[in-house]
């Protein structure tokens, strides 16, 4: 087996299976029926007995808020953490290569310039805390690894915020969109050529940060969503939206290793509009 999808029913799994396909790439795809990644026992085995030379590990626990309950306990520790450590100890094992999906959440948001991948993480919330740890586990356990670093995702096979906006708009005049957070959003189509351009091409291994190119804030993003519809979009700060999880202000991040690989990278504008001019 060349390539294994890991949580290959999920918003950017699926987008990935896509992209293989159109490329005639193969590969074995596994969801959390076919794979428990929880399980130890279950990940060794079956990396045995299939050998996969790239894994895709897409699966993850990303429901922010409800991660802040039970602190180190929550399904969020165990998919991100110990189902990350199973793969991990697994894929090393076989000596495949590793490609892990992070996030932006592993910092604090109080900087005001980009984040490079050399600065220090500092998580303010438990999804976050998750990640840095699975990171570190990542880093120290497969010796040919990848950790993408991604922020505001959207794609067409899941949840996202342009298809909550796209669905508040059909049954709301007005809505409020918190405008103190900034990040940069990412498709999920340019995500998973990132993950498959890295892999062929055999760029060195390390952290990676990837998303679309300029950054917005969410009202912003939302504003450029709805711009030919009727409903009027308003900004808030976010303390008029409260959340259980603490959100990133400025967790915008450096695009220059990514782009230095010779990926080309388009602005969030660019992507949102091919994706809305594909969806239905």
């Amino acid at each position: 087996m060349d390539n294994l999808i890991i949580g290959a029913n999920g918003q950017l799994g699926t987008e990935l299976r896509k992209l293989l396909d159109e490329k005639k790439v193969s590969y074995t795809a596994t969801d959390s029926k076919k794979l428990d990644i929880t399980n130890k026992k279950l990940v060794y085995e079956f990396f045995k007995k299939n050998s996969p030379k790239c894994i895709y590990h897409c699966a993850a626990f990303t429901a922010v808020d409800a991660a802040e309950e039970e602190p180190g306990k929550s399904l969020n520790w165990k998919v991100n953490v110990e189902g990350t450590k199973n793969i991990a100890e697994a894929a090393e094992a076989i000596n495949a290569t590793l490609v892990f999906v992070s996030t932006d959440y592993v910092f604090d948001g109080q900087n005001s310039n980009m984040y490079s991948e050399n600065d220090q993480p500092n998580p303010k919330n438990e999804y976050g805390k998750a990640k840095v740890e699975a990171e570190r586990i990542v880093a120290n356990t497969v010796a040919k690894h990848y950790i993408v670093r991604t922020s505001w995702v959207f794609g067409k096979y899941g949840k996202n915020f342009v298809y909550t906006m796209i669905d508040l708009a059909k049954t709301h005049k007005k809505l409020t969109v918190v405008d103190d957070q900034i990040g940069r959003p990412t498709w999920t189509r340019t995500l998973a050529e990132f993950m498959t351009y890295i892999t062929k091409k055999q760029v060195p291994f390390g952290i990676y940060q990837l998303s679309n190119e300029d950054e917005c804030s969410w009202y912003e993003f939302a504003m450029e969503i709805l711009k030919d519809t009727d409903t009027i979009v308003e900004p808030v700060n976010s303390f008029e939206y409260p959340q259980k999880a603490y959100r990133p202000k400025h967790s915008v991040m450096s695009l220059e290793k990514a782009k230095n690989t010779g990926f080309k990278i388009v602005s969030w504008y660019t992507a949102l509009n091919e994706f809305m001019s594909g969806i239905d």
